[in-house]
């Protein structure tokens, strides 16, 4: 999580305000007071936490393990929890990697009163070489667009790997900073979430944009992406007239 938004969080709550962390396991936030999650108690804070080292202080976490809830979070069961349970929710690099986040984002809001979200920016997602030799982070599926109120899903596409117009290139994520390599939602009440759905080409055309505006704005030389593509997408939509 963002350090900022982490302090934001913290400062924002009170002492009797209740917090869960959705999906927190590999880096719980210790204020909250339940955590839910697939993955068991004991295994939590894989990742450790900068400032914290490899080996996590139990006593400065508020949960416990009679408050970690261990399951699927997208069994499309509804948690055990009461709606509007929580005066807030975190969510902090999760719903990239569920099958269902739709059904996530449902009991997010089911559960809870206020919160916040934070998932890879396009920027990240779209770059070559994140983690190794591909395009963003092996494990995500999904493509993440958040609107001031909205946050909206397209599923990763296999062909983002191989074509090279649809990613920025080698070295592009290393200029990024730490805010441009998130996305975060804040939301009160409740926000809106949908998947985004494309045919064929359609979802190249997608991809490709981004790339190409964001070369442009930073002074990269163009690589002509979507001009090839738009082509041959509109000869085949003509053909199928």
């Amino acid at each position: 999580m963002l350090p900022e938004s982490r302090q934001q969080i913290l400062h924002r709550l009170g002492e009797d305000d209740r917090l869960l962390d959705v999906g927190g396991w590999a880096d719980p936030l210790e204020r909250a007071d339940c955590v839910i999650d697939v993955m068991p108690f004991a295994t939590r804070g894989l990742y450790g936490r900068e400032g914290w080292g490899p080996v996590r202080e139990a006593d400065a976490e508020r949960f416990s393990e009679a408050t970690w809830f261990q399951r699927d979070i997208c069994d499309r069961t509804p948690w055990p929890f009461d709606d509007d349970e929580f005066d807030f929710v975190v969510c902090s690099h999760t719903l990239e990697d569920v099958r269902d986040p739709l059904w996530v984002c449902s009991e997010i809001v089911r559960v809870g009163r206020a919160g916040y979200v934070e998932a890879p920016s396009r920027l990240e997602e779209q770059s070559w070489g994140v983690a190794g030799p591909f395009v963003g982070w092996r494990h995500h599926h999904w493509l993440i667009d958040v609107g001031d109120d909205s946050i909206r899903f397209i599923f990763k596409p296999h062909s983002i790997h191989t074509l090279p117009a649809a990613f920025f290139p080698p070295g592009f994520v290393d200029d990024l900073t730490a805010r441009e390599r998130i996305s975060q939602l804040w939301w009160e009440g409740d926000f809106n979430f949908s998947e985004r759905i494309f045919v064929e080409e359609r979802v190249d055309l997608y991809l490709t944009k981004l790339v190409e505006r964001e070369l442009r704005s930073r002074g990269g030389r163009s690589r002509g992406g979507p001009t090839g593509i738009r082509r041959r997408l509109a000869a085949r939509l003509v053909g199928a007239r």
